[in-house]
C-alpha cells in the first residue's frame, strides 16, 4: 500500500498533498488541500479534501463523495459540506473522503467546464474526459492526476453530487446502472423523485467507477447556480442513509416519504426555432403523448410555435431561462 504524499506547503493552515492513501490515515478527521497540477502562471490548483477515518482496526468500506465536477452546480458543493457538517461528531466505520469541489477552474469562472490557461485551448466538460490521460492537454493531465493520486484508490463505493446546468432544472433525481445492484440500492436510499436506469457514457465519473469495480450514483440536486435548500436536506439524508444502510454510521435509513418513478429512457423536447419559450407543465408531473408542454413567442410577444410531448412519461426538467435558440432544451421527460 503507498503512502499519502505530504508536500513542504501549508495552506490556511492546512498541508498540502500529491497523494491521498486514505485507509492509512489514523484515526480521526483529517483535511487536506489536494494539489493536481499547476495552473498557467506557475500556481497550483488546490482541491479540498476532507478523510474521516474510523478504527483501524475495525472494518468497515472506504466512501468517496464528490461535488463540483461542473462549477455551477452549488447544490452539490452544498450537500457535501453538510455531510462533512453531520459527520464532525459521528463515530465512523472505515473511511469518509468527501471532495466537495473537484472543478476548481471552472467555480472560479462560474463555468461548467475546466477553462485551460491556454489560449488556444477551449472550455472542457471534464465529467466527458475521466480517467483523464497524464499525456493529453491541461484538462486531461488535471483529471488524470484527480483520479490516479485521489479518487480511483479511495473508494468501495462512490456518490458524485451534481446539479441541472444554468437555464434548466431538475427535480433529486438519481442515475444508477441496473445492471449493478448496489447502485440500485444506494439510488433508491437516496429517496429521490425518480431514478434513471443508467448504462454509463464514456469519460462520465459514475461510468468510470462502475467499470472499475466501485459502485457509484450520480445525484442530481435541482437547478445550477441557484441555493435550494429543500434539496439540499434532501440529498443530504439520503446521502446518510447510505452511510447507515451501509454501517458506516450509526442509525437505521429513513424510509421513503413519497414514491419515486424509475425510468429507462430519457427524451428531450428542443427548440426549433429561436426566441421566448414559456414551459407549459412542471417537473414531477405525468404527461401523456401530444400534450402541450411549451409555447415559444418572439421579441414581439407573438406566438412562434407550440411544442408537444412525443410520448407520454414523467417530467424530468424544463427550461429555466426563458430565452432559448434553437436546439436547446425545453422540457426532458423519462419514460
Amino acid at each position: 500500500m503507498s503512502k499519502t504524499v505530504y508536500t513542504q506547503d501549508v495552506l490556511q493552515g492546512r498541508q498540502v498533498i500529491e497523494h491521498l492513501q486514505a485507509e492509512e490515515l489514523p484515526e480521526g478527521i483529517h483535511s487536506f488541500w489536494f494539489r493536481p497540477q499547476n495552473n498557467g502562471i506557475g500556481q497550483s490548483w488546490h482541491l479540498p479534501v476532507i478523510v474521516f477515518r474510523g478504527e483501524p482496526e475495525v472494518d468497515g468500506p472506504k466512501v468517496m463523495i464528490t461535488a463540483g465536477v461542473h462549477g455551477d452546480e452549488l447544490n452539490g458543493v452544498i450537500t457535501a459540506q453538510k455531510v462533512i457538517q453531520q459527520l464532525q461528531a459521528q463515530p465512523i466505520k472505515g473511511t469518509v473522503t468527501v471532495v466537495p469541489i473537484v472543478n476548481v477552474s471552472g467555480m472560479l469562472m462560474h463555468s461548467r467546464d475546466f477553462i485551460p490557461s491556454d489560449p488556444d485551448a477551449s472550455p472542457t466538460n471534464i465529467n466527458r474526459i475521466f480517467p483523464g490521460n497524464p499525456d493529453g492537454d491541461a484538462a486531461q493531465r488535471y483529471i488524470a492526476a484527480i483520479w490516479q493520486n485521489l479518487l480511483g484508490h479511495n473508494a468501495d463505493f462512490a456518490i458524485d453530487l451534481h446539479t441541472q446546468t444554468r437555464g434548466a432544472e431538475y427535480p433529486l433525481y438519481v442515475f444508477a446502472d441496473y445492471r449493478i445492484p448496489q447502485t440500485v440500492k444506494m439510488a433508491r436510499l437516496m429517496n429521490p423523485d425518480c431514478i434513471f436506469d443508467d448504462p454509463g457514457d464514456e469519460g462520465v465519473l459514475e461510468t468510470v467507477w462502475n467499470r472499475s469495480g466501485v459502485p457509484s450514483i450520480t445525484v442530481e440536486v435541482g437547478a445550477g447556480k441557484v441555493l435550494q435548500p429543500d434539496m439540499i436536506e434532501r440529498s443530504l439524508q439520503g446521502v446518510l442513509n447510505i452511510l447507515k444502510a451501509e454501517g458506516v454510521i450509526e442509525g437505521e435509513p429513513k424510509p421513503a416519504s413519497q414514491e419515486h418513478y424509475e425510468g429507462k429512457k430519457v427524451i428531450t423536447v428542443r427548440s426549433e426555432v429561436g426566441g421566448f419559450a414559456l414551459p407549459q407543465v412542471e417537473i414531477g408531473s405525468r404527461v401523456e403523448a401530444g400534450q402541450l408542454v411549451a409555447i415559444q413567442y418572439d421579441s414581439f410577444g407573438d406566438e412562434l410555435k407550440r411544442y408537444e410531448a412525443p410520448s407520454s412519461g414523467y417530467v424530468l426538467s424544463v427550461n429555466q431561462d426563458p430565452m432559448r435558440e434553437p436546439g436547446t432544451l425545453l422540457v426532458r421527460l423519462l419514460k
